[in-house]
């Protein structure tokens, strides 16, 4: 399990690197969230904050297939590390 989780923040670090190279994308992430520039640089050691990342990114398919393939990664891979993260477990509801 820590090595699934350890790759998970692995790929959310890829993903805030990929924000933070789009300008207009990330001061939309900062809006959203409230925090600052110095607050990403903390955040990149927070796993919550990292889930944070992909649950921004994973808003919208467009972003999510721009990162994955900058990153050459597949299509599922954001939700595979989100899942991975703090409160990425599935829920069942019944």
């Amino acid at each position: 399990m820590a090595d699934a989780q350890e790759a998970a923040e692995t790929t959310a670090l890829k993903c805030l690197a990929w924000l933070a190279g789009h300008e207009s994308l990330l001061d939309v992430f900062m809006g959203a969230t409230g925090v600052g520039r110095d607050d990403l640089r903390a955040g990149a050691q927070d796993p919550v904050f990292l889930a944070s990342v992909l649950d921004f990114v994973m808003q919208d398919d467009a972003w999510v297939m721009e990162f994955c393939a900058a990153e050459g990664l597949s299509g599922e891979a954001l939700m595979q590390a989100r899942m991975a993260l703090p409160g990425g477990q599935h829920r069942h509801w019944t």
